[in-house]
């Protein structure tokens, strides 16, 4: 992956240094655990604190909390954007610097990978849809192979050199190939399924590159297949229900799904599930051990972390908010999210959809 990055390079992104993004002060939350909870902090602005002139969404974090990736409409975020659409931006939190990712509007969220190193986005290429992946440091890219066809969902594993994505065939009759793409080999292919349809397969891969979970969209079924041993286990929710595939964990140990209003965290090692109900599973921490949902009815917080080992949960948001997968890092130290409510921190006068990261200490 590393040469061929190196092959072609795209517009040179530029870097800003971002000051301390707004604080909110931690407040005292029922159902916290422990009392982790450290504040939340705003991280959708410019160099100079600035907020963002529009729209931020989509953001994931990498495990161990530093780099964070996420979309934006906004032009003021670096001084080299000006043409607005969703483009894709990666906030390093350690050294508080935030560069702009591509050139091109990105179709979904983006996927980063597990170190930080490489950021991955659906782009519209002519007709077809096209994965570009680029190394952070150097802005250097490169696109995944689709062939003639479209390519979507792409999902990196922790090194960022085996990408798990969707290879589309939209002419009839349609079908799609579930694929791992393993740059360590020069872009070798194995096909993790073939299904045929076009409906979301939203494969998930681990941080070594072994496992992958996938759903059949059409027969409301979840797969996880094993790079090592060629073999596929599923559908993990058995045969008397449908399912939905929300993530599998970075350590390939735990499948989250939902099925009619219930989340399941499903073991691959017991081959058992257990049952979260009357919520919506978003995304699961790269341990397996904390589980990000939202509640099925209105009253409560909107984003609520939960220790399955403990059985106790820690409130994410209190205003109206959403996430999506890879929002936990690890041992669930930190939660990205998006909001368009202005009183989560100070200052917050823009009247757009923010990305913001609590802490829990």
């Amino acid at each position: 992956m590393r040469a061929a990055l190196s092959a072609a390079v795209a517009a040179c992104a530029v870097t800003a240094v971002l000051p301390a993004a707004a604080l909110a002060e931690p407040t005292a939350m029922a159902g916290v655990a422990g009392g982790r909870d450290t504040g939340v902090e705003r991280i959708s602005v410019a160099a100079d604190g600035t907020q963002g002139d529009d729209k931020s969404a989509g953001a994931s974090i990498t495990p161990d909390g530093r780099h964070i990736v996420f979309s934006s409409s906004a032009k003021n975020l670096t001084p080299d954007e000006t043409t607005g659409g969703d483009k894709v931006f990666v906030r390093d939190q350690q050294t508080s610097l935030t560069k702009r990712i591509g050139y091109l509007t990105t179709l979904q969220p983006p996927a980063i990978s597990g170190n930080g190193e490489y950021a991955a986005y659906p782009v519209q290429w002519m007709n077809n849809v096209r994965i570009r992946q680029y190394e952070v440091g150097s802005g250097r890219t490169a696109s995944a192979d689709c062939s003639a066809y479209s390519c979507d969902q792409p999902s990196l594993n922790a090194d960022g050199l085996h990408i798990a994505l969707a290879i589309l065939i939209r002419r009839p009759p349609s079908s799609q190939r579930i694929e791992v793409q393993d740059w360590n080999t020069g872009g070798t292919k194995q096909t993790v399924a073939t299904l045929g349809h076009t409906e979301p397969s939203r494969p998930s891969i681990s941080g070594d590159g072994r496992y992958v979970a996938y759903q059949d969209g059409k027969t409301q079924d979840v797969f996880v297949w094993d790079r090592t041993s060629g073999t596929t286990t599923g559908p993990i929710e058995g045969p008397s229900k449908g399912a939905t595939l929300v993530q599998l964990s970075d350590d390939g140990g735990k499948v989250v799904y939902l099925s009619g209003s219930d989340t399941y965290v499903h073991d691959l090692a017991s081959g058992t599930a257990r049952l979260v109900p009357n919520v919506r599973g978003v995304a699961i921490d790269p341990t397996g051990r904390y589980l990000l949902y939202t509640p099925n009815d209105t009253t409560g917080p909107s984003l609520t972390l939960r220790d399955l080992q403990t059985d106790t949960d820690e409130i994410v948001s209190d205003q109206p908010a959403s996430a999506g997968t890879d929002a936990v890092s690890a041992d669930g130290r930190a939660v990205v999210f998006q909001s368009t409510a202005d009183d989560i921190v100070p200052g917050d006068t823009n009247g757009k959809s923010d990305v913001f990261v609590r802490h829990f200490s």
